[in-house]
């Protein structure tokens, strides 16, 4: 259900930030981003969010919020696939036409690079933050 509702969630966003900006409501992204720099791009991505994450939880769980927030803008600009970082951003974004988006073709190969991100993380933040 958790995976559900974040995919709905974000094509819903998709279509109102369209409404908002008088944009046609449907649309696939002609954006292509490809190519193996955009994947290890995505992969550091999504590694450092996840270790953002873990390492707030494990001392400050109330900076979580903050925390991603501030992680997210600052990957935006560090990463060269401007830091989706997440599966359902990744769908939703294939769904606008504009420069945040990217092609449906090139959603499954960001999407195991979004996994093999998150894989690296957990090794390290279980290691990093192992319970005593």
């Amino acid at each position: 259900m958790y995976i559900a509702a974040q995919i709905v969630g974000g094509i819903v966003g998709v279509w109102m930030a369209h409404l908002m900006f008088e944009l046609p409501l449907w649309q696939l992204s002609l954006t292509a981003r490809t190519g193996s720099g955009q994947w290890l791009a995505e992969a550091v991505a999504t590694f450092g969010l996840l270790l953002t994450i873990f390492g707030c939880v494990a001392r400050t769980p109330a900076a979580v919020p903050y925390a991603v927030g501030l992680y997210i803008t600052a990957a935006y600009w560090f990463t060269a696939s401007t830091s989706f970082a997440n599966p359902a951003v990744t769908i939703a974004r294939s769904m606008s036409d504009t420069f945040a988006g990217i092609a449906p073709s090139g959603v499954l190969p960001f999407i195991a690079a979004q996994l093999a991100g998150m894989l690296l993380a957990v090794i390290l933040g279980r290691w990093l933050w192992r319970a005593k």
